[in-house]
Parts: C-alpha cells; structure tokens; sequence
C-alpha cells in the first residue's frame, strides 16, 4: 500500500498516479454525482458510487480504475458478491472531470477503456470550456454547451442532465 498521499490507478499492472483534485475539479464532481443520485435513488435504478471508488476492468495483469463518479445498475449490483474489495466490473457510467493538470487525450484514452471494459456511457466533464463530452462509443463521441441537456440513455433510464446545473 503506497501511502504518499497521492492517489493511484492501476494500468495493466503498472501504478500511474494521481494529483489529488483542486476545489473546482471536486465541486462539479460532486454536483454530478449529486445530480445523478437525487435521479438513481428516486427510481431505483441501483448504486452512485464516488471518486475513490475502484474498478477492477482487467485482470493478468489487473486494471483498476477510479472514476470522479460512476452508476451500476440495479440488476448489475446484485452480481457483485464482495462490495469491500474493488467492484469487479466496469460501470454502466463512468464521469471523469478533467483537472488543469490534465492531458485531454490521457482522460481520452481512459474514456476508451472504460467502453473496451463495458462501460454503457462515458462523460468527460472539461471545467475550463464548461462543456461535457459523452462517449457512448469510441466512434460517437457529442460535445454539449453550457445551454443543451444531455441524454443518458440507455445508460441511467430516463436522466437527462442539464450541463448548466453541473457548472452552476
């Protein structure tokens, strides 16, 4: 256990490190998952996990991934048979809010793992141009302005997020 006050992320047996987040990066992240949650709990749709939560995507060697938020469906929870280690499994969604320190493309390319592993939708959230990309697959990839709502569709049934409500 590395205990450096860092956070990590396991790549393909590799440890990759983490900056802890800055206070714009944790406020819209947990406004998010606010936003999510406040829908998932009222329809009983399943789980909201937060940003320390670990996926366990592959194995030998082992992936795990720690997404800022993420929702796993009822019927996919119900699968899961030890909540205390890493979930072994990929979310249904995935968010990822960029940070300043942030490569576009590294974040990018973490989308696409989170869809090679099962992930239904993936949202990556850019503060500094106030708009979310959704990648419901590597080829169809929509960026939303602060005006649009957002379909997350098959994903979470029927929750549609107001980008608005996520940077206000």
């Amino acid at each position: 256990m590395v205990t450096d006050g860092y956070r990590y992320e396991l790549v393909a047996g590799e440890l990759r490190m983490m900056s802890p987040a800055g206070g714009r990066h944790g406020r819209i992240a947990i406004r998010l998952a606010h936003l999510l949650m406040q829908h998932v709990d009222a329809n009983d749709l399943g789980v909201v996990y937060a940003a320390e939560t670990g996926f366990r995507i592959e194995t030998d060697p082992d992936t795990v991934l720690a997404p800022d938020a993420a929702f796993v469906s009822k019927a996919r929870h119900a699968t899961i048979k030890n909540e205390i280690a890493y979930l072994p499994l990929a979310p249904d969604l995935a968010v990822e809010v960029l940070s300043p320190s942030d490569r576009f493309s590294r974040v990018e390319s973490k989308a696409f793992q989170w869809l090679d592993a099962g992930t239904n939708l993936v949202l990556l959230v850019d503060p500094e141009t106030q708009t979310i990309h959704r990648y419901p697959s590597r080829k169809q990839i929509e960026v939303y302005q602060l005006d649009e709502t957002l379909d997350c569709s098959p994903a979470v049934p029927e929750w549609t997020l107001s980008i608005k409500d996520v940077f206000r």
